[in-house]
């Protein structure tokens, strides 16, 4: 039974929109069992609680709740944050951590798995009531929506940090049109995020999603990847692994290139769709499996989207062309086709690793989310200086989480000596 309602859990001044705060010690335990994989992230929280560098500061979050951004959210409380929280999508939600968050870490929640749009968009306003001095985004709808629907809170706000790909890609092109009205951060573009959570962590948690949701083996299929980026590259990778015979298709000669040096076929999708067992979209962009590729699609091939949102498979058109559908298993909807071939959906094209299974491992979010908070950080720190835009995280904090990772992880690296560091300035010395 969901809840929604004001200073109650024995007088504690929380708002929530969840589904059964009963959920809330088993959200705790899986929280906390993320947490022994997050050890950088706990390095930083023990410096929040000391230093306060979030003190009083009021940050809306509309993220993926999991067990590892609940992890995220009991460090920038430890450093003073006053967060409202809601979801970046509406089957990411994981119900049990949402109650934990509400009953354990005294975080303002609402998000509700299986949310309808309205619903959705209804705990956006919700996160967005008391106006934030920050934001953090995963896909840019809680910055678009300030920006459509809330500008008069927009004065106060001092910057916002972004999670996806698929958000700074909204949100440059906010900024290219003059419309965003604060600086975010690009978390999704430091090299501590891109090269291990894009890469490593969905590589691994889209593989896990279509193996939860079909149980279908995945050795000797035909496995086609729709783009090269750095989540695709991970999933081309796993796929590979795991004995498929992998496809990518691709839009950039460059990265079409690298996808054949690195092994792989390179064609374009009307050729992939026939021949195909499994496909995976993670482009960000719009419809790039439509209907010409419906017409021609391998029966029973089964599609998914590791993309943030579910506009990447064209889903109106094969529920038009579709004379029957059916739920044969969880997450799976089978669409027929008047000559009597089948199309699997995923997860109702949405965000594939979410949906299914648990997401990213929190190894690899520990870095990720590790920026989020140095960046919050940076934001308070130097908001004066901060124009209007996307911009790069530091290098010195994508470096510094990376050195932490290291020394949490056991491993030394060398350092340059006063000679190959001058050697390395200069220009003097040659053959």
């Amino acid at each position: 039974m969901r809840i929604f309602e004001e200073a109650r859990l024995m007088g504690k001044l929380l708002n929530g929109d969840l589904n059964d705060i009963s959920l809330a010690d088993e959200g705790m335990k899986r929280i906390d069992w993320a947490y022994q994989e997050m050890p950088v992230l706990r390095r930083i929280e023990k410096r929040f609680k000391a230093d306060r560098p979030l003190d009083g500061v009021k940050v809306s979050a509309c993220l993926h709740v999991t067990t590892e951004t609940a992890n995220l959210m009991r460090v920038l409380v430890a450093g003073g944050a006053q967060i409202s929280l809601c979801a970046s999508n509406p089957l990411s939600t994981q119900d049990d951590v949402v109650a934990a968050l509400v009953e354990h870490l005294d975080v303002p929640t609402f998000a509700v798995f299986g949310a309808s749009q309205e619903l959705y968009y209804d705990h956006i306003n919700q996160a967005l009531r008391d106006g934030p001095q920050i934001t953090m985004d995963d896909g840019a709808d809680l910055v678009t929506e300030l920006h459509r629907g809330g500008r008069e809170l927009l004065k106060d706000v001092l910057g916002g940090t972004e999670e996806t790909t698929t958000g700074v890609i909204r949100l440059r092109a906010m900024e290219d049109s003059g419309a965003l009205s604060f600086p975010v951060i690009a978390v999704n573009d430091a090299m501590t995020k891109h090269l291990f959570d894009n890469r490593y962590g969905t590589g691994q948690s889209v593989l896990d999603s279509l193996m939860r949701a079909s149980n279908v083996l995945l050795a000797g299929k035909t496995f086609t990847v729709v783009g090269y980026g750095w989540c695709s590259r991970g999933v081309a990778r796993r796929a590979d692994g795991m004995g498929a015979n992998v496809v990518v298709t691709e839009v950039d000669p460059l990265r079409a290139l690298e996808a054949h040096m690195d092994g792989f076929r390179v064609m374009p999708m009307i050729e992939a769709a026939p021949i195909s067992d499994f496909i995976v979209t993670a482009t960000g962009d719009k419809h790039v499996i439509d209907d010409s590729h419906f017409e021609v699609m391998k029966d029973g091939c089964m599609i998914a989207n590791a993309g943030h949102f579910n506009i990447e498979i064209n889903i109106p058109a094969l529920e038009e062309m579709a004379i029957d559908k059916r739920k044969p298993r969880p997450f799976i909807e089978e669409f027929e086709l008047a000559d009597g071939r089948r199309v699997r959906l995923l997860a109702e094209g949405r965000l594939v690793n979410l949906a299914v299974a648990e997401g990213h491992p929190a190894a690899v979010m520990d870095m990720s989310f590790s920026n989020q908070a140095l960046s919050l950080r940076h934001i308070v720190e130097y908001a004066a200086e901060l124009k209007p835009g996307v911009h790069s995280v530091p290098k010195e904090i994508d470096r510094r989480v990376a050195q932490f990772k290291l020394e949490e992880m056991g491993i030394a690296i060398d350092i340059l000596t006063s000679e190959q560091e001058e050697y390395l300035s200069s220009w003097e010395e040659g053959t």
